[in-house]
């Protein structure tokens, strides 16, 4: 139920994310004479990262206004995630109801002790219990697979990039080793400032992808259902058309999260966060096929 090609790809964008720090980190130590300023950034870089994993699972939650079920106030859904969850041989995670009308799923938490599964009403409303089982899966899937963790950081080192690239050029960038006006290291500053977060949105971006299709083939590999989760993305693609997420800053910031684009097709595809959905179906029913 592991996808090695997807963990590798995803391995090294993070590797080539890191990197970027590490040269974007020593360029800011060489232009200021002191590497005081790097470890302050990587501090700041560490502390986001640690709080952005650690409560990854209330900030998405408050923001969709979710809260928890009981088995008695939906046992379809319970029985429907602890089923997926044995299956795994994992943790069975907690369930919240988003009372967003706009159909999604989302999952998040921790780690898989602590995970949370999310579910708008308008999902709820949409799916039949068939293709609902099939996104529960690609949503168990996220969590058993770390995902979390993995966008946590990603999005940690992104924000980290573009906040010491910006430091550079206002306070180091132009001032140079001599103390005096530096034109290369200026102009350096200039593309670093324009390109490295530019570079960096692009690799979270192509990281999320990835980790959309690991858990659509591990998800429907879990629920033995692929044309199921092919029928509701496809019918989430439309429902999302009709009735968008309202854009909002505190929704953008967990947008990545969902199962679909929260907000419709208006997604750039160079910085969409999920891949195309036409593509996405296209492989479920190939597995299909294949099965």
């Amino acid at each position: 139920m592991h996808h090695h090609h997807g963990r590798l790809r995803t391995a090294g964008l993070l590797a080539f994310l890191f990197a970027m720090v590490l040269m974007v980190g020593a360029i800011v130590a060489y232009s200021m004479q002191s590497p005081a300023a790097l470890f302050i950034f990587a501090g700041i870089g560490l502390i986001s990262v640690a709080y952005s994993y650690w409560n990854s699972d209330k900030i998405a939650l408050r923001a969709m206004r979710a809260y928890p079920v009981t088995r008695e106030q939906a046992p379809a859904l319970y029985e429907m995630v602890e089923e997926l969850a044995h299956r795994a041989q994992e943790p069975v995670p907690r369930i919240f109801i988003s009372p967003q009308p706009t159909p999604n799923a989302f999952a998040t938490g921790r780690n898989p002790e602590r995970g949370v599964v999310c579910y708008t009403e308008g999902i709820l409303n949409l799916l039949t219990p068939r293709e609902l089982r099939a996104v529960t899966g690609h949503e168990l899937m996220h969590i058993y697979n770390r995902d979390i963790l993995i966008s946590s950081v990603a999005a940690a080192v992104a924000g980290f990039l573009t906040t010491i690239t910006q430091f550079f050029i206002l306070f180091g960038g132009g001032r140079g080793r001599g103390g005096g006006g530096n034109p290369l290291a200026l102009v350096g500053g200039l593309l670093a400032v324009i390109l490295m977060p530019i570079a960096a949105s692009l690799i979270r971006s192509a990281i999320s992808r990835t980790r959309e299709y690991d858990a659509d083939a591990d998800g429907a590999e879990l629920s033995g259902d692929p044309l199921a989760l092919a029928s509701a993305l496809d019918k989430l693609q439309n429902g999302i058309s009709r009735v968008p997420l309202q854009e909002d800053p505190k929704h953008d910031a967990h947008a990545h999260m969902m199962i679909a684009n929260p907000f419709g097709p208006r997604a750039r595809q160079m910085f969409s966060t999920h891949p195309p959905m036409e593509d996405r179906i296209a492989r479920l029913k190939e597995m299909a096929g294949q099965r």
